[in-house]
């Protein structure tokens, strides 16, 4: 039990080891509703890789982690209408949890469905945004 603990404390350790890189990258907004001035945290974009990679990373806002951490917890809505231009975006963790948070609510929100239909997403891409699913 105390390896499992020591493995797990390494795993946050070397995460929070990327906060000012992702702080810069986000410039202290959430990377996913781009609200500043809230409290951000780290969020490893699933699957977890076996080693952190800042690359599956993202800064988010307390809201957008819970939502965005299970589908049992998330809301859809109008506030969520951000995600059309977050699905564009140049980081490509932003793009995936943007694709899976429209497609969250695309049965229930028209503007997600037609935000999804103008996307083009590469076949890598589109492995990302499937490979938790």
């Amino acid at each position: 039990m105390a390896k499992g603990r020591e493995e797990h404390d390494a795993r946050t350790a070397r995460l929070q080891s990327f906060g000012k890189d992702l702080a810069r990258r986000a410039k202290s907004k959430c990377e996913l509703c781009e609200r500043a001035g809230e409290k951000l945290s780290i969020f490893e974009v699933p699957p977890e890789p076996r080693e952190p990679d800042i690359d599956r990373c993202l800064l988010l806002c307390e809201r957008c982690r819970e939502q965005a951490d299970g589908l049992k917890r998330f809301q859809p809505g109008e506030h969520w209408r951000i995600l059309a231009e977050m699905a564009w975006s140049g980081i490509p963790m932003v793009q995936v949890m943007a694709v899976r948070l429209l497609r969250r609510q695309a049965g229930a929100q028209a503007w997600a469905r037609e935000a999804l239909e103008t996307l083009d997403l590469d076949e890598d891409l589109e492995k990302l945004v499937t490979e938790a699913a």
